[in-house]
């Protein structure tokens, strides 16, 4: 039966999603995120959102010009030139560039949507509502939805200040140039806008902004004024595929990292689901095409600059693969040359390189280090994905003695230097950055207490029992919980496992009977959202929480 008018309303005052994110959802397998992305999906921002906003010298916009056309925009400005006076709004000091598409286009009321992306750590969060004020200076922003994203495709890239004052010009066309199509195809990232405005008043309108990364080449010029780029699996919410199936218009941003340029395009996009073409790209799920409607190309406008490359450090071979459970294999590197590896802090993830087969180039990942910090090794866990391109690879064809290309370890999911309780909380294969921080814990004799908690499906897919449990032997303040959610027959209950079920946040406050414990939480999205709100429902404050996605 056909949704009236009025279905679709009450439908949308219900979700934290509009008709065609819901569509997108439901047409690529994953509607039921909708039940965990309302805890995920705020009407304010948690604090920590609120404080790396305030940290960051960059910020991606996405709003319309005075024509109705979709454009993304960056605004830049020294520390502290973002405030979040309350959880409900940021103040911005920082308006388009003079010849921006979006020049003068921040009016109040406006829809507009903002990303904040730290390339070193590879941190973004995302924030979408409209200009509540603005004058020459900046303006003020409204939230209507606050989420964060995980770190995938991003590209680690370390940025300064340039000390010359930007000069640059704008240009204006409807046809890609020789220059602008070189540039678009040696690109790895990009920011796309899009938005849909519907009838009324409902917090799931509006723009929104999302980075879109991957290898050189992965964007194809069909022809000067046309695009195609792959889309790859992310956070599901699919927030770009929902408003361009409600709203075609759309706008592209590149970023030149080492001048400070922008190219911005704006068109009518349209997405291939599953064609033959779909089926040649590696790991897409589906492809977009951009016809370009209007370009706009300013040369050195910014002060920013980046690292161009993210150079990787050094070669790793692969010296041992351990099965660990029925889908999760470890992978043990040694540098190449013999030397000493660089000391990582637990919880931090390893950049890695890998090159695809029959030429098709390089891809990069970025996975938990799940070994002691200061092993001297570096140990990656992967889980094989039958979907994934990278961890086929890894699975199948990473054999003992390849060499790989590797960054620096990186992140800032880690332990506080405080001594309050920590609660280790996993599930799945986000068990790897909270057993290194186990390790940590363990092997540097910190007596606080600590409750590693885990849940899996059940024994054949429980990777590191033992591990877990023998860095626990001897240490009354390590304590272990395990919860399967559906036991084998021959998984037996106080051996294998403590709870039959899934974890609940009601359980992990009642375990520590502390109120100035920590909880580090990491998993699927849909397990980090639920747990969170659960723990606020607790009464646990936002700021001794922290998680990580992947």
């Amino acid at each position: 039966m056909p949704e009236t008018d009025a279905n679709v309303r009450e439908r949308d005052n219900l979700s934290p999603f509009h008709t065609g994110e819901r569509q997108a959802q439901e047409r690529l397998g994953d509607r039921g995120v909708e039940r965990w992305a309302r805890g995920a999906i705020r009407s304010f921002m948690p604090d920590q959102h609120r404080i790396f906003f305030e940290e960051q010298p960059f910020l991606i916009a996405a709003a319309r010009d005075a024509e109705g056309r979709t454009w993304a925009t960056f605004l830049e400005g020294g520390p502290g030139f973002v405030r979040s006076p309350d959880s409900v709004s940021l103040e911005i000091s920082a308006r388009p560039v003079p010849g921006d598409a979006l020049d003068g286009a921040l009016a109040a009321g406006s829809d507009i949507g903002l990303i904040g992306i730290e390339p070193a750590t590879r941190r973004r969060n995302r924030v979408n509502g409209t200009v509540a004020a603005g004058d020459e200076g900046g303006i003020r922003f409204a939230v209507s939805q606050s989420f964060g994203n995980c770190p995938q495709y991003i590209r680690a890239r370390r940025c300064w200040w340039s000390p010359e004052q930007p000069t640059g010009t704008a240009v204006r066309g409807t046809y890609l140039t020789a220059s602008q199509q070189e540039w678009i195809t040696s690109a790895d990232t990009f920011f796309i806008a899009t938005g849909y405005r519907g009838e009324g008043d409902n917090p799931a309108y509006g723009m929104d902004i999302s980075h879109r990364g991957g290898e050189r080449g992965f964007i194809e010029v069909l022809d000067d004024r046309t695009i195609c780029f792959p889309d790859y699996a992310g956070n599901r919410f699919y927030n770009t595929l929902g408003n361009i199936l409600s709203d075609p218009r759309a706008g592209l941003l590149f970023v030149d990292f080492a001048s400070g340029s922008l190219l911005q395009l704006t068109g009518r996009a349209s997405i291939d689901w599953d064609s033959e073409a779909v089926a040649r790209v590696p790991g897409a799920r589906q492809l977009v095409t951009l016809e370009i409607d209007a370009i706009v190309e300013l040369s050195s406008v910014l002060r920013l600059r980046w690292q161009e490359d993210a150079a990787p450090a050094r070669s790793l071979r692969l010296v041992e693969r351990v099965q660990e459970s029925a889908d999760v294999t470890s992978f043990i590197f040694e540098a190449r040359d013999g030397g000493p590896l660089k000391t990582f802090a637990a919880g931090q993830h390893l950049p890695i390189e890998l090159n695809l087969s029959g030429g098709m180039g390089k891809v990069q990942r970025s996975y938990s280090l799940s070994g002691a910090p200061r092993d001297g090794r570096y140990r990656i866990s992967v889980k094989r994905d039958p979907q994934g391109l990278v961890s086929r690879i890894l699975h199948d064809g990473l054999h003992v003695g390849t060499m790989i290309d590797a960054g620096m370890p990186a992140g800032t999911f880690g332990l506080s230097n405080t001594r309050d309780p920590i609660v280790l909380v996993s599930a799945g294969i986000g068990i790897t950055p909270l057993l290194s921080m186990l390790h940590a814990v363990a092997g540097e004799g910190d007596s606080r207490p600590v409750w590693f908690v885990h849940g899996a499906r059940d024994g054949a897919h429980h990777p590191f029992r033992d591990e877990v449990r023998a860095l626990a032997a001897g240490k009354p303040s390590i304590r272990l919980l395990t919860h399967y959610s559906h036991p084998l027959e021959t998984d037996v209950r106080s051996r294998d496992y403590d709870h039959a079920g899934r974890i609940t946040a009601e359980g992990l406050v009642a375990l520590t009977g502390a109120a100035n414990a920590r909880f580090y939480l990491c998993g699927p999205a849909g397990f980090l959202a639920e747990l969170k709100a659960g723990l606020e429902r607790e009464g646990i404050p936002d700021s001794r929480i922290l998680e990580e996605s992947f």
